[in-house]
């Protein structure tokens, strides 16, 4: 991909912030998976820009703790075309770069408000899915839980093979808290300090996603935002990229490693 000369620059300027680095955190939201050809949440091409589902909830109310317990059938529905709107589809380079620095920094983390389990498939291990992986399910009632990596295979909606009771994926819905270790582990990391932070394709609406960001602001610490669209940090941030996920990370990881003199992985 060929960059503009204000991408250029940019690219420079955060691997300049790159040199003085050992440890990063990566805030990613869909606008990383939409290179895989997942579609975004909202926004250009996203996979619920109507207001109304058909049956005339929003799509939050349809995608939310109270409806599945009084609905299933409804929110497996969406559940499902979620699922089948990333059918065939896989990591990308900007999961995999991730996932190489990683293995090159001292410490990195990522926070990924994603649920499509594409950071832990190209390699990333120090990954706080926050909200869950819609590929684990488990049931309301017992112990019963599987990882079902084809919702075509699964009844509609699933009921538990051992109890016969409702089955749910492993996600935070609307409505729902955050899981408590899940929070604790990233309050935990975060007290440590980065020495950078990225925000990767998310519109930065939930606190507990803009957070890191502004504390690492707060400590002047190096805070880039990738993200063709603007968000709500953009206006702060240290660098803003106007890019695409997966072009503006492998841009960054190769003209890094070139500065390195190719010493990294990958």
């Amino acid at each position: 991909m060929s960059l503009t000369d204000e991408e250029s620059r940019k690219i420079d300027r955060v691997v300049d912030l790159l040199d003085d680095c050992r440890s990063l955190l990566f805030v990613t939201g869909a606008g990383i998976s939409a290179d895989s050809g997942l579609p975004t949440y909202r926004g250009i091409g996203g996979l619920y820009d109507a207001d109304r589902t058909e049956e005339g909830f929003a799509i939050e109310e349809v995608l939310s703790g109270p409806m599945i317990r009084r609905a299933p059938e409804l929110t497996w529905k969406y559940l499902i075309q979620i699922a089948r709107a990333a059918r065939g589809a896989r990591h990308n380079r900007g999961h995999e770069v991730i996932a190489q620095l990683e293995r090159h920094f001292e410490r990195v983390w990522t926070l990924t408000q994603n649920v499509d389990g594409y950071h832990r498939a190209a390699g990333s291990q120090r990954l706080i899915e926050i909200h869950g992986d819609l590929h684990d399910v488990y049931c309301v009632n017992c112990s019963w839980r599987q990882h079902v990596t084809d919702y075509d295979a699964i009844e509609f909606p699933p009921r538990c093979p051992q109890c016969g009771s409702i089955v749910r994926p492993d996600v935070v819905l609307f409505g729902e808290y955050l899981p408590p270790d899940k929070v604790q582990q990233l309050r935990a990391e975060c007290r440590r300090g980065f020495d950078a932070v990225f925000s990767v394709g998310t519109t930065s609406v939930f606190p507990y996603i803009v957070e890191p960001v502004w504390q690492a602001h707060q400590q002047g610490r190096p805070t880039i935002e990738i993200n063709p669209g603007e968000t709500a940090i953009s206006d702060w941030v240290d660098v803003k990229l106007a890019m695409r996920a997966a072009p503006a990370l492998d841009a960054i990881w190769t003209r890094y490693r070139q500065r390195q003199g190719a010493g990294g992985t990958g």
